[in-house]
């Protein structure tokens, strides 16, 4: 199983530690089970701040920053930062997944925000069958499809810009260029 970790000052500490040359060692399986996800990893870490000796902290670091590492290479953990975080949650964006507490969990009333409004440009228009028009925005790659347009609606022009706005029962207002906003969904 994968695990997800954001952390801002452990990095410069690892990274600290590993340029000293701390030698990674295996986590014994019993201790992997002993926390849950992140906290199996991170607990290790913060004992070490309690630690008053300089030789004994600098190696309870070494240890604890060692599994860290080890399960970096051998691909357990993953060290994720706020950016990669937001990339993440904007090209996922129209997409039901469940609250897995990796993708958010802030209750920032400025990232509230951005889930309910999104801001893309459209890289490609395709009309489909009985009026449907599909279009491909530039984040992620998303497909998002207008199963009933107006008749008078004026065609999207790869370029547009284009707003998303949270609606009801997975559906989102699809607005391109500040015109009405029309029903749609993502399908891909």
């Amino acid at each position: 199983m994968r695990h997800y970790i954001y952390i801002g000052p452990i990095i410069a500490i690892s990274s600290y530690l590993t340029a000293v040359g701390v030698a990674a060692q295996d986590m014994p399986a019993d201790e992997v089970g002993a926390g849950s996800g992140a906290v199996a990893y991170l607990d290790p870490l913060k004992q070490c701040l309690s630690i008053a000796e300089n030789g004994e902290r600098l190696a309870c670091y070494d240890e604890a920053v060692g599994r860290v590492v080890t399960a970096a290479d051998e691909g357990n953990v993953t060290l994720v930062d706020r950016q990669d975080v937001k990339t993440t949650r904007r090209n996922l964006f129209g997409f039901r997944i469940p609250d897995l507490g990796i993708l958010g969990g802030n209750s920032d009333e400025e990232e509230e925000e951005e889930e309910k409004l999104f801001e893309s440009t459209i890289t490609k228009v395709s009309f489909r069958e009985r009026r449907a028009i599909s279009i491909t925005i530039k984040d992620g790659d998303a497909v998002w499809r207008m199963a009933n347009p107006p008749r008078n609606m004026l065609r999207p022009k790869v370029g547009d810009t284009v707003v998303f706005k949270k609606a009801s029962l997975g559906t989102y207002f699809i607005r391109i260029n500040g015109r009405l906003g029309i029903k749609g969904k993502r399908v891909e």
